[in-house]
């Protein structure tokens, strides 16, 4: 049973957290393409980031309220730099929440991070951008075919 905490938290991720994890990226991901059927992508995404934690990724929750609600996650390999998955529930877009998993994901990863982002999520590049991040490649396709960027963040860059 999780106790009471003062405000929002990260935590690893433990096996408990699997349901309440793929529903929340099902939900994140269906707000943002709503054409692409995610409930049908869930075990693809668990052992994806099965995968990437066997080879030494990291999955931090982002948890809220006396109840600990989970808001968000982030997964990234502190070894590569490469950050695979950030997500935030909808109605929490624009709280922050985002931005306190990207600091989260530099605390493992201090020197850079590195990720794709679909061309056509103009929010999320957005968000990226205000966080430091640039455009440095144009990446393969995504999973629904998407053509994406890699962009990148580095503390040198960035003055840290």
């Amino acid at each position: 049973m999780r106790g009471p905490i003062s405000g929002p938290r990260i935590i690893a991720r433990r096996d408990s957290d699997w349901s309440e994890l793929l529903d929340l990226w099902v939900v994140a991901w269906r707000q943002t393409y709503a054409d692409i059927d995610f409930e049908a992508r869930r075990d693809w995404l668990k052992d994806h980031i099965v995968q990437l934690e066997s080879g030494g990724a990291r999955t931090l929750l982002l948890l809220e309220g006396a109840a600990r609600a989970l808001v968000g996650f982030v997964v990234v390999d502190p070894a590569s730099h490469w950050l695979d998955q950030l997500c935030v529930r909808p109605d929490r877009f624009g709280s922050g929440a985002a931005e306190a998993l990207i600091e989260a994901a530099r605390s493992l990863s201090p020197a850079r991070l590195r990720l794709d982002v679909n061309q056509d999520n103009e929010r999320a590049i957005a968000f990226y951008r205000r966080e430091g991040f640039v455009r440095v490649a144009e990446g393969g396709p995504s999973l629904s075919g998407r053509p994406t960027l890699i962009m990148e963040w580095s503390s040198a860059a960035s003055g840290g």
